[in-house]
């Protein structure tokens, strides 16, 4: 009996043993994978990290202007930003990846990147040599300034890459003017001064940016008239088909993504463009199509709603009545 029983004991810790060994062995492989997939990508979450992986001094924990130059020779990776980053480029060094998309990265080019963009610098070469800029800042150094409550405002951190700032030189100029202001303010020893002008200056460079996607906009207006009729199709086509009873009303980034274009930089072309936000052009549509159908009085109210893409009638009725001034029913009987 004792030996019976030593057998058996003997048996189920080697059991034991086999089935957690099998466990370990498949945690370990599948932590590698997930270390494989991560190295895949560069993290930046503190300016120090893009300093060094950039062989550039860190002057100031929170903010920095690298000479892209002066970096080594750099491998093609993708890069999780952790902080916020403007890139200008002096050379065609690859095509910029976003997303499943590739860009020409063009010379005396802008690019913004808000904290949790991934972006990657492909060309055929195996690795690349940069020239340029890069600002990047930490969203802790904007923290109880007005800039920090305004950040938000600057919506081409969120443009796609298709969408970037193209420079003219006198721009060009205007913008290495103004990262040598915030790099020579990097420098400086750290006083009660020191965040409020290197905040001041990043902000005065983003209202520089501003202004000249101003005139890029304008630039190239013709177009983007081409993308405003193709917008106006699109509503056309969506309302007059089946889709407002089976996927509701279209929004803001529907559109968008039809027209292959950033919701912000759409919204912020339309409003530029007719000096209606994105959303408001919709609902302006929205009530040209609901007014031909309230002609049709062998519909009620609540049909015409849910054939416009309403979950609610009486959501339909507040909206045209804040467009119309009128509620659909008094707008039948008016006309």
């Amino acid at each position: 009996m004792t030996i019976i029983r030593i057998t058996a004991t003997f048996t189920i810790f080697t059991v034991f043993i086999t089935i957690n060994l099998r466990a370990y062995t498949n945690a370990v492989v599948l932590n590698h994978q997930k270390h494989a997939v991560m190295n895949d990508i560069v993290q930046f979450d503190t300016v120090n990290q893009y300093n060094t992986y950039n062989n550039h001094e860190t002057l100031h924990p929170l903010v920095s202007v690298v000479d892209l130059s002066k970096a080594t020779c750099t491998r093609h990776k993708r890069m999780n930003m952790g902080i916020y980053t403007v890139l200008m480029k002096d050379v065609i060094c690859g095509d910029l990846r976003y997303g499943n998309n590739y860009y020409d990265y063009q010379e005396g080019t802008l690019i913004f990147f808000a904290p949790g963009q991934v972006y990657s610098l492909e060309n055929e070469k195996e690795v690349y040599e940069s020239k340029g800029y890069a600002l990047v800042f930490h969203p802790d150094l904007l923290r109880g300034t007005s800039l920090g409550r305004r950040i938000h405002e600057y919506t081409f951190f969120s443009y796609n890459v298709n969408e970037a700032l193209h420079l003219s030189e006198l721009e060009r100029q205007i913008v290495i003017d103004c990262l040598h202001k915030i790099r020579i303010e990097s420098q400086h020893a750290v006083d009660k001064h020191s965040k409020t002008l290197i905040v001041s200056n990043i902000e005065l460079f983003l209202n520089y940016c501003v202004r000249f996607y101003d005139r890029q906009f304008i630039t190239r207006e013709h177009a983007h008239r081409g993308i405003l009729e193709r917008f106006e199709r699109l509503l056309n086509d969506y309302f007059t088909s089946d889709k407002p009873q089976t996927n509701g009303l279209p929004s803001v980034a529907w559109c968008a993504s039809e027209l292959h274009l950033s919701p912000n930089y759409f919204g912020d072309l339309l409003k530029k463009e007719t000096g209606k936000s994105a959303q408001e052009y919709i609902q302006l549509k929205l009530v040209d199509v609901a007014k031909e159908k309230i002609f049709d009085t062998s519909k009620s109210v609540s049909e015409i709603a849910y054939e416009l893409g309403f979950k609610y009638p009486s959501h339909f009725t507040r909206l045209f009545k804040q467009r119309m001034g009128f509620s659909p029913n008094d707008y039948r009987r008016l006309n």
